[in-house]
């Protein structure tokens, strides 16, 4: 199983961080997806990539403001995705951990280096997003 964080602080409150990073129909500030389509419930979701490649969600913990978690799995691997939310010097600090197990054993050597390659582009769709 491959794992990857990556913790940073924003200037923007933990209300307005939260609200985007939890409401999965307004996804078009992402700049690696081309859609995301939401249950019914709220409870699940699949991502699009700019590709057409569906991963989908199960969301197993969303506690307001402080943590949100979903399982996550597509036809290359399966994993789960932790994220919490603290104030922090006027604004908010967040922490994204993300741990995957990957089928095939040759992207699993180059897993690592795309955890964290998603996660920075992530964080700068997120700042842009928050005008920061």
């Amino acid at each position: 199983m491959k794992e990857s964080t990556i913790t940073t602080t924003f200037k923007s409150d933990i209300k307005k961080v939260w609200e985007v990073v939890t409401n999965n129909n307004k996804y078009e500030w992402r700049s690696d997806l081309s859609k995301i389509h939401v249950s019914e419930d709220g409870n699940y979701f699949t991502e699009y990539t700019k590709n057409n490649f569906p991963t989908k969600f199960n969301i197993t913990l969303k506690k307001p403001y402080e943590r949100y978690e979903f399982d996550m799995s597509n036809k290359n691997m399966k994993g789960h995705w932790i994220g919490t939310f603290s104030p922090a010097n006027n604004g908010t600090q967040i922490e994204f951990t993300e741990k995957i197990s990957v089928n095939n054993p040759i992207m699993n050597l180059f897993a690592g280096l795309y955890l964290k390659k998603q996660q920075s582009l992530y964080i700068a769709d997120l700042k842009k997003e928050l005008g920061e």
